[in-house]
């Protein structure tokens, strides 16, 4: 065989590798931490759990902040017990990497919710996931929540993986928008 025979059948096993037609996102999960706060607490809760009640102006513009934005309810993994339990969470110059880095360990699993809540409303078999797209505004470790989640759902290494942090709504679905138009 010449080294342009082997390019040629190199070629012909990308082309009959590649999709045709436009990409299609088939199914979406969602999930979110058990615990949430409604909006119109959210200031009184910040304010209390920083120990900063004593800022009153900075809290009022705060409160003015959260009324105008269309958030109802704020899901969080931090629940005030929890950091009572762990004050370092809430001073400026307290050393908390190990704390937000053990809560890391999460974001992996509500992924694993929220992914297993696609693929039942998708109907197909694992097997056949080429992508998968994370988005999260938590998540430190390398590799990312995407790779844990792959292992997490036992899916093949070769599934490409996007993973978007600390994102916002609009800035995602236009992110998706423009990923699946290429």
């Amino acid at each position: 065989m010449t080294s342009f025979q082997k390019i040629i059948d190199v070629e012909t096993i990308r082309e009959t590798q590649r999709a045709r037609g436009l990409a299609t996102i088939l199914a979406i999960g969602t999930a979110t931490p058990l615990s949430y706060i409604n909006q119109d607490e959210y200031a009184d809760y910040y304010f209390r759990v920083t120990n900063s009640e004593h800022m009153i102006k900075l809290k009022e513009k705060f409160k003015r902040i959260c009324d105008k934005t269309m958030i109802k309810k704020r899901f969080m993994l931090l629940t005030e017990e929890f950091l009572k339990e762990n004050p370092n969470m809430c001073e400026y110059t307290s050393p908390s990497l190990n704390t937000r880095q053990d809560l890391g360990s999460f974001t992996p699993l509500l992924g694993k919710e929220a992914a297993i809540k696609a693929i039942e409303e998708w109907g197909l078999s694992k097997s056949k996931i080429t992508h998968l797209i994370f988005c999260t505004t938590s998540g430190i470790d390398m590799p990312g929540a995407d790779f844990q989640l792959t292992k997490l759902l036992g899916l093949s290494p070769l599934v490409n993986r996007l993973m978007v942090y600390q994102q916002v709504r609009v800035y995602v679905h236009g992110l998706v928008w423009i990923c699946f138009r290429l």
